[in-house]
């Protein structure tokens, strides 16, 4: 019986063990994919802590999946071969009935097949996943590079490519960690005046090396909202950090018709009035990640603009480690596990 190594958590909040099990098979219309890299996301979170329905356990964590396909199933689409590198991120399959995804919506697919949620994610030396998750890995691209543009890539580059800025817009990234210092790379190679808002007036040489035009310390005396109108007001805010009062207090800071784009997570509500919105016509929406079309459009953007996640790298092995820089905030920027 061949094996592969994952590193599961047994019980809800548990910690990570590394064990041996059979390497999975491939059914129709999917692929085995030897792991080369597996990021580490904060949402992570919700599926070892069980903090999402339907969590079951032992649990194999991991949706920002780099590797190449090993082997593929019954009725697998000819476009795919053993050996093509490609990526797995949040988007990890759809279930293609439900009715987003008869409209073509599939990224907001009603049973969306989350690695590490719906099968077991990439915190191992293998995985099996659905054809229609499969995003192709440029050359260009290193598998350490790829696996975080499978989730923190694509949210930021989509959530701001289907924005309504256009290029020379005022556009503000709110926070600059594991999603921000990605969105603000992006936001400067699409043509955007982009500001950076950030705590701490220590961080503002970092964000103009990540193209930054302008940089808004959110402690400082300066209102956030007052820094953006003396601005001229922004087109666009992509709110990246996880935190309801600093998104909330870029709102007046937004254009007539600005737009909100919220793509940091938190359970606490926005203190956001209607008033707010009504007579500047402005727009607050929650972004999703993306299809793996949208990945594979993000990395092959970041490979012509030259643009690279910041990453630190562990072996699988020292999965827990990882994970515990990341929840700490102690990791540069996204935390990334190569299998070899």
């Amino acid at each position: 019986m061949s094996t592969h190594r994952v590193v599961q958590v047994a019980a809800a909040g548990g910690p990570f063990e590394i064990v041996e099990r059979e390497v999975p098979q491939p059914g129709p219309g999917h692929v085995r994919i030897a792991v080369d890299a597996c990021g580490i996301c904060h949402s992570d979170v919700a599926f070892v802590d069980a903090l999402f329905p339907g969590v079951r356990f032992p649990l194999v964590a991991g949706h920002e999946i780099a590797g190449r396909i090993e082997e593929l199933g019954e009725g697998t689409h000819s476009g795919w071969q053993v050996g093509d590198r490609v990526a797995v991120g949040w988007f990890g399959g759809s279930c293609g009935h439900c009715t987003p995804c008869r409209q073509g919506d599939f990224i907001v697919c009603q049973n969306l097949k989350v690695p590490g949620w719906a099968y077991d994610g990439g915190y191992a030396e293998k995985v099996v996943a659905p054809q229609d998750a499969l995003a192709r890995i440029p050359d260009a691209l290193t598998a350490t590079d790829a696996a975080p543009l499978a989730c923190a890539g694509v949210t930021t580059y989509n959530g701001l490519r289907r924005s309504s800025a256009r290029p020379g817009d005022l556009v503000a990234v709110l926070g600059i960690g594991g999603l921000g210092h990605l969105a603000v790379k992006y936001a400067a190679a699409m043509g955007f005046e982009t500001a950076a808002i950030a705590r701490g007036s220590g961080k503002a040489d970092f964000a103009k090396q990540l193209g930054a035009h302008h940089y808004i310390d959110s402690t400082a005396d300066t209102p956030v909202a007052d820094a953006l109108r003396s601005l001229g007001g922004a087109k666009v805010v992509l709110a990246t950090a996880a935190n309801s009062d600093a998104i909330t207090a870029t709102a007046e800071g937004l254009s007539p018709r600005g737009e909100l784009v919220v793509v940091g997570a938190d359970v606490n509500p926005l203190g956001i009035s209607p008033n707010q919105l009504l007579m500047s016509g402005r727009i607050i929406r929650g972004h999703p990640s993306g299809t793996a079309q949208d990945v594979q459009d993000t990395m092959a953007f970041s490979a012509l603009h030259g643009i690279r996640p910041m990453v630190e790298i562990l072996p699988l092995d020292q999965a827990a480690e990882a994970y515990r820089k990341m929840m700490s905030g102690a990791a540069r920027f996204r935390m990334v596990l190569t299998t070899r």
